[in-house]
């Protein structure tokens, strides 16, 4: 089943307003193929036209070639490794443009330059694993209690704030936008842009650039039906719980589609897409059908939990917003999520 969405936010996003992928997408590019530059490093090693300044040297390329065979051709006291270590630390750039990929294609005329001087490291993130990052965006899989975005605590850590370290690495002007938010307490994949013109442009085309958002969620006890859709009409209380109303000009039209991996007499595994993304989406729609997330005591939650909200952005898939190529990102099932049921 594949759903398109309307707004960027996800199910726990906290903006309602419309707007202003360990099994991830393989993706090439990320190490030399030292087979095929034999004949590309002889034509590197023709002596190029160079600037020194410091720790700083610029180069001209002469001839086509790819980025790790120019430098290993012109950088002959330096071994492979340290290298390599050059360019993962972002201290080669290209045409004044910072590049990490070994395989990154060089045509005659093009500036290299290296800067010798060791870049300041980002700390680790925590809770936070980068799927993928070019140019353009940035994918993640969020740990469960980690938040998205800054609150009030102004030096609370987030995903956000670990992310604008991590892009400062490489120039301390470089920042990174808010496109989707997941809640604190929900796990899984999340998108972020490296500038606001592809912000804009994925949120305002959201519909059409998201071709699916699926979570798993285990929710207490045993459907009747294996799935199902569920459609009403979303609205916040006062006390900030998100309910919903028979009206449809009294609230916010939210469809969740559901399937049943697993059960048990106590439980439930659902694979579920979100046709709309509301602000607590699937936490609502699961109370009111009468099988609330596990954990969930704010929706319904009765039950023993597993020590977390049993809520996980699994899947994102969506046209990616600079290359138009098709992307999807997928992570594991928490293993939380399987306990209450038997090997098979």
């Amino acid at each position: 089943m594949r759903k398109k969405t309307n707004y960027p936010g996800t199910e726990d996003d906290y903006s309602n307003r419309p707007p202003s992928a360990s099994n991830t997408r393989s993706h090439k590019g990320s190490k030399g193929q030292a087979s095929s530059f034999k004949g590309a490093a002889k034509s590197a090693s023709k002596k190029p036209a160079s600037v020194q300044s410091g720790t700083v040297k610029s180069y001209i390329v002469q001839e086509d070639t790819e980025l790790l065979t120019y430098l290993l051709a012109n950088l002959s006291n330096k071994s492979r490794n340290s290298v390599k270590a050059l360019l993962s630390r972002g201290q080669i750039s290209v045409d004044g443009k910072t590049i990490t990929a070994f395989n990154h294609p060089l045509t005659k005329g093009m500036s290299v330059t290296i800067d010798q001087e060791k870049k300041e490291e980002a700390p680790p993130l925590i809770g936070l694993t980068i799927l993928h990052e070019d140019d353009d965006i940035i994918i993640v899989n969020k740990d469960s209690g980690l938040l998205s975005v800054a609150s009030d605590k102004e030096q609370e850590l987030t995903a956000y704030r670990q992310l604008t370290a991590h892009v400062r690495v490489s120039h301390p002007a470089h920042r990174i936008f808010i496109v989707h938010r997941l809640d604190r307490d929900t796990s899984g994949v999340m998108m972020f842009a490296k500038s606001e013109a592809i912000q804009q442009s994925l949120q305002n085309a959201w519909r059409d650039t998201v071709e699916e958002r699926t979570y798993v969620a285990l929710v207490e006890g045993k459907l009747k039906q294996e799935q199902g859709t569920i459609t009403s009409y979303l609205k916040e209380s006062k006390t900030l719980k998100m309910y919903s109303t028979p009206y449809a000009n009294d609230g916010q039209k939210a469809v969740t589609h559901y399937k049943t991996l697993q059960t048990s007499n106590d439980y439930s595994l659902l694979e579920i897409q979100l046709e709309t993304g509301r602000k607590n989406q699937i936490r609502v729609h699961m109370e009111e059908l009468g099988h609330p997330v596990v954990g969930d005591k704010k929706y319904g939650a009765k039950g023993r939990g597993i020590g977390r909200l049993a809520l996980h952005a699994r899947v994102l898939a969506f046209t990616h917003p600079g290359t138009g190529k098709q992307m999807r990102f997928e992570t594991p099932i928490p293993k939380a999520f399987l306990r209450p049921f038997p090997p098979k």
